[in-house]
């Protein structure tokens, strides 16, 4: 929950999330969702609701678009503490749920206006309640897993009853050739929960939008998604081997002393399950022609679950928890160098957009005095004796946390956005009625800063015109004069 205001949204996910809400808000029609204006078939309608419905209380602010995944987070980290303390004991449900938490993954996407953090969630949930299921037979956990699943598939589609279907299947037929899964599959309650929440909603958008709902979200956003390669998402088959250790950066050590175990956890039925939860979603989106480095988030949970299960039968030794250490100290190290990296960046990145960008960023000392403060109060915590050492790191972690998510990220938003979110500010505070288009250009936090749709096209000659300063040619530039304009970015409207 911390610093959801501290950044401006980022284009172009964060953008088109909170502005298709704040749509669905202003229109009053919330079976639908469009983004300026246009009708948006990129992921199902749960999250929009979850947007809007605090947007109605709270207010259209970037905060609150953001706060359904804050909240998802927190709900996931609450739930893999129970499960782990349960099965382990009240120390390794804590140690779970901080190392979860604090994971760069889980941190990043609890403060994105996006569906993933709440598809994470309900992954999750769908996939301990399945195991609750396999390992006591409870029915009340089976259909907890179906109401789970059936909002996942209201939040981002198949890809929710994909991934625990296929590991609770997969576990099955290793461990009891199949009689698990054949009875989870009949529960003639659980299905009726399923298809009550989420049939309803594509129902709807099927009779609504026919064909044009079949091609956008089955056809192009999810068959395409996996079988090419989606706005230049792509990458090599060993992508993800890479990304899932950074995702569970500063714990990203402890993957490597976790293969020194897998013949012994594979041996217990529990770790069995998620060890195949795991490598079911690394080998599903390793196949997957689009890549996105969230996508490995699905087998976040797993991972630290199996990290928590070696770490009670088997203590880290000192010179693993001093690979934690260094990694902690890196990352002070690079926020340090976040502020030089920027000033370097407007020397030698050749982008006409970026580079001055860069060249105008914010001053970034306090980051780096923070930076400096962290990486001071974590040497002093190595080398006390008075308290646990696991104490005494699990501080250091959430100092640079802290420093990451309270200092770096939104320096970088205040790099990187800043224009879209002033200039959208002024134009809404003092000329809320105008018509305005984008010109070669997609930016849908502009719209959302602004309050109101800004399409992309031709402007007519009453249209007001927001534009990246590099970008103006095609455009009359002697019909407009400059109402406004911040770091690069102008908004233009047009001669009397």
């Amino acid at each position: 929950m911390v610093r959801l205001a501290g950044a401006p949204l980022f284009d172009v996910d964060e953008g088109a999330f909170a502005e298709a809400s704040r749509e669905m808000l202003a229109s009053g029609d919330w079976g639908h969702t469009t983004l300026n204006g246009a009708d948006r078939f990129d992921k199902p309608i749960f999250i929009y609701w979850c947007q809007a419905a605090l947007m109605t209380v709270l207010g259209s602010h970037d905060w609150v678009a953001r706060l359904p995944s804050a909240l998802a987070v927190l709900a996931a980290t609450f739930g893999v503490w129970r499960f782990a303390a349960r099965h382990w004991g009240e120390a390794a449900g804590q140690r779970a749920a901080f190392m979860l938490g604090s994971s760069l993954g889980l941190l990043a996407i609890g403060r994105a206006a996006t569906a993933d953090g709440m598809l994470n969630a309900l992954l999750i949930a769908t996939g301990l309640c399945l195991w609750t299921f396999a390992s006591t037979g409870s029915r009340a956990a089976l259909r907890w897993a179906y109401v789970w699943c059936g909002l996942g598939l209201l939040t981002k589609g198949p890809v929710a009853l994909l991934i625990p279907g296929v590991t609770l299947l997969i576990w099955s037929l290793v461990t009891d050739r199949g009689r698990t899964a054949l009875q989870a599959l009949w529960e003639p309650k659980g299905w009726l929960l399923l298809l009550a929440i989420a049939v309803p909603w594509y129902l709807y958008a099927l009779q609504r939008h026919e064909m044009a709902f079949v091609q956008g979200f089955f056809l192009k956003h999810n068959v395409e998604r996996f079988t090419g390669t989606l706005e230049g998402h792509g990458g090599n088959p060993l992508y993800y081997v890479v990304v899932l250790p950074l995702l569970l950066l500063p714990w990203s050590p402890w993957c490597v002393r976790l293969l020194g175990s897998v013949r012994t956890q594979w041996a217990d039925p529990l770790q069995r399950f998620l060890w195949i939860w795991v490598l079911f979603v690394l080998g599903f989106f390793s196949l997957s022609g689009t890549k996105l480095p969230h996508y490995m988030l699905y087998g976040l949970a797993p991972l630290v679950l199996l990290i928590v299960a070696q770490s009670v039968q088997r203590p880290a030794t000192q010179v693993w928890q001093a690979a934690l250490w260094v990694c902690a100290a890196l990352s002070c190290a690079l926020a340090f160098a976040v502020p030089f990296i920027a000033a370097w960046g407007a020397t030698t990145v050749k982008d006409t957009w970026v580079q001055p960008l860069l060249a105008s960023a914010p001053d970034g000392l306090w980051v780096q005095v923070a930076a400096a403060g962290v990486a001071l109060v974590g040497v002093m915590l190595a080398i006390a004796r008075r308290a646990e050492a696991w104490a005494r790191l699990m501080t250091c972690v959430w100092l640079v946390s802290m420093l990451w998510i309270g200092m770096v990220i939104p320096w970088l938003g205040q790099v990187l956005q800043a224009p879209f979110q002033e200039v959208g500010t002024w134009a809404r505070q003092h000329h809320p009625d105008a018509r305005i288009v984008q010109w070669r250009m997609h930016q849908p936090s502009f719209a959302f800063y602004f309050g109101a749709p800004t399409t992309q096209q031709p402007p007519t000659a009453t249209d007001w015109v927001i534009v990246r300063q590099d970008r103006v040619e095609g455009l009359p530039m002697s019909r407009y004069e400059t109402a406004h304009s911040h770091r690069g970015l102008l908004l233009l409207k047009p001669m009397p």
